[in-house]
C-alpha cells in the first residue's frame, strides 16, 4: 500500500510542468503588494465591498468606468460580445486581480464586460481615490505602468497562439491556463479541479459547446482528465501541455 501511494505521488510529481503562465497572465494581481501604508491608506480611504452572486455584472462594454475593482475572493471573467450575442471569452481574473484600470487611466469606455463566474467578494474603489493614488505613490505608478505593458504583450501572444492552435490544442491550452487560476494554495501537488460550465469553457476555448463536450470526453477516454459533474480534475497536465505544442 505504501509503495503505491509512493508511486502515484511520485508519478504526479513528475506531471508538475514548468508552464509558461507569465505569458498568458495579466499580472495585476503584484500592483498592491507591499505598498507603503500611505499608499495603501489613498485606496481604501473610500472603498466598499461587496458579495456577489455568480452571473453578475461589474461593468459593460461601452460604459464609463468610476472607479476600479479589486477580487479578493472569488472569480470573474472578461468578455467580448459580437453583433450576435455570442460571447467570447479572453480572460479569467482570481482573487488579487485588479480590473478596470486601463479604460479609467485612458478616460475611454470599457471595451469588454466583466461578469462573475462564481461566488466573489469584490472591493470597489472610486476613480478620484485611484488617480490620486497613482499620482502621488511612484511605486504604483510605476508598477501599472510595468503591468499595462506586460498585459498588451500578453494580448499580442495569446491572439497569435490561439490563432494558429487546433480546437483540440486550444482546449488543452484553455485547461492549462485555467488550472493556474483554480489551483489552491499550498495544493500544488494535488490534481486541480476546475468548477466552470461547459457554456463557459467553450467560450473560453472559441468552440461550440457541441464539439467541446465531445473533446472533453476524448480527453477523458485518454486518462488526461476526470469529471465530477460539471467539475473537471486535470490528472496529467504534463500530457495536455504536450497536446497544447507549446514547445
Amino acid at each position: 500500500m505504501c509503495i503505491f501511494i509512493l508511486s502515484f505521488y511520485t508519478y504526479y510529481l513528475m506531471q508538475i510542468i514548468d508552464f509558461p503562465y507569465d505569458n498568458f497572465n495579466f499580472n495585476s494581481d503584484s500592483i498592491f503588494k507591499g505598498l507603503p501604508e500611505n499608499d495603501l491608506a489613498l485606496l481604501n480611504k473610500n472603498m466598499v465591498t461587496h458579495n456577489y452572486k455568480k452571473g453578475e455584472i461589474l461593468f459593460r462594454d461601452g460604459s464609463y468606468p468610476t472607479g476600479i475593482y479589486y477580487i479578493k475572493k472569488g472569480k470573474v471573467k472578461k468578455y467580448k460580445t459580437d453583433k450576435d450575442g455570442r460571447e467570447q471569452i479572453f480572460y479569467v481574473c482570481r482573487k488579487g486581480e485588479l480590473l478596470g484600470y486601463h479604460a479609467l487611466i485612458s478616460e475611454e469606455k470599457f471595451t469588454d464586460t466583466a461578469s462573475t463566474i462564481e461566488e466573489s467578494t469584490i472591493s470597489f474603489i472610486p476613480k478620484d481615490d485611484f488617480l490620486s493614488a497613482i499620482q502621488l505613490s511612484p511605486i504604483l505608478s510605476n508598477r501599472l505602468l510595468k503591468v499595462m505593458s506586460h498585459e498588451f504583450s500578453v494580448l499580442t501572444n495569446s491572439l497569435a497562439v490561439f490563432a494558429q492552435k487546433t480546437v483540440r490544442e486550444r482546449l488543452a491550452l484553455s485547461l492549462l491556463l485555467l488550472r493556474d487560476k483554480y489551483k489552491k494554495e499550498n495544493q500544488e501537488k494535488k490534481p486541480t479541479e476546475l468548477d466552470l460550465s461547459r457554456d463557459d469553457l467553450s467560450k473560453f476555448v472559441g468552440t461550440a459547446r457541441e464539439t467541446l463536450v465531445r473533446l472533453l470526453h476524448d480527453f477523458k477516454e485518454e486518462g488526461l482528465i476526470e469529471t465530477n459533474g460539471r467539475k473537471i480534475i486535470l490528472k496529467k497536465p504534463l500530457e495536455l501541455s504536450k497536446i497544447a505544442n507549446l514547445y
